[in-house]
């Protein structure tokens, strides 16, 4: 399927923005007090904050939350990887008829080559999902820390498929500032999600599927995991792509 690729073309466009929104309310604290000031202060970090934590926002470069198209498709993200799960998640892949992109972390894959090499053999993407995935913190990193964790993630996945990724699925969604420089300096492009069900922390497999339905429709991008301490991820992937089946959706990667 054609999907825009779209890396950051800007990368810094942000603080030329921040400044002049910061400019704005010192003018405003200067002209009206406090009053208006402070609630101006307060709005233009939340809105900076908002960025931040919200995972399909645009304020820090594009990010893809679902396909063009109004086609029963569905693009299957699997993230965390690879791990114990892999193999038997490759397997039920397979027995359906499926496809999915791994978004792996650089430190992981490189623990695990085989899993990696096996995952493109059979048709799959694979994606940079960071180098060590430091989920508490993500949100936080420095322009250097930001950068290591990109470059890293993608050399770790070039060296072992002889090909760099094309996609990048920040940790938890997070993206700060210092996202966007070394994404366009790398090609890569933001992907997002549309439908999910947490399953990386909920090992309730009807919860979480019926959050992933309630999500599903043309085009939408589903956020999976693999390797959650509940142990259920592949149970979880079985009966969501049964469910696929059923209600007559197919699975597509983006191109190339």
């Amino acid at each position: 399927m054609d999907v825009p690729h779209r890396p950051p073309r800007h990368p810094h466009a942000w603080l030329p923005l921040l400044l002049l929104s910061q400019l704005l309310v010192a003018w405003a604290w200067w002209r009206w007090g406090w009053p208006l000031g402070l609630p101006l202060m307060l709005a233009s970090h939340g809105i900076c904050l908002w960025g931040v934590l919200a995972p399909n926002v645009a304020l820090y470069g594009p990010v893809l939350s679902r396909l063009p198209t109004a086609d029963r498709s569905v693009w299957l993200t699997i993230d965390d990887g690879p791990s114990d799960d892999t193999a038997a998640i490759l397997d039920l892949l397979d027995a359906h008829g499926a496809k999915a992109t791994f978004f792996l972390v650089g430190e992981r894959a490189a623990a695990r080559p085989g899993l990696v090499r096996e995952i493109v053999a059979r048709g799959h993407g694979i994606g940079n999902h960071s180098l060590t995935h430091p989920q508490a913190r993500f949100w936080a990193l420095g322009p250097r820390r930001m950068r290591a964790e990109i470059e890293g993630g993608q050399q770790a996945l070039a060296t072992i498929t002889g090909t760099a990724p094309r996609w990048f699925r920040a940790v938890v969604g997070h993206a700060n500032p210092f996202v966007s420089a070394p994404l366009h300096e790398a090609g890569l492009a933001r992907v997002g999600w549309s439908a999910r069900g947490f399953d990386a922390l909920d090992g309730d497999v009807e919860r979480v599927l019926g959050k992933i339905e309630r999500d599903l429709a043309p085009g939408a991008i589903v956020l999976l995991h693999e390797g959650a301490a509940h142990g259920r991820n592949p149970g979880m992937i079985a009966q969501l792509l049964q469910r696929l089946d059923a209600r007559g959706y197919r699975t597509v990667l983006p191109d190339p």
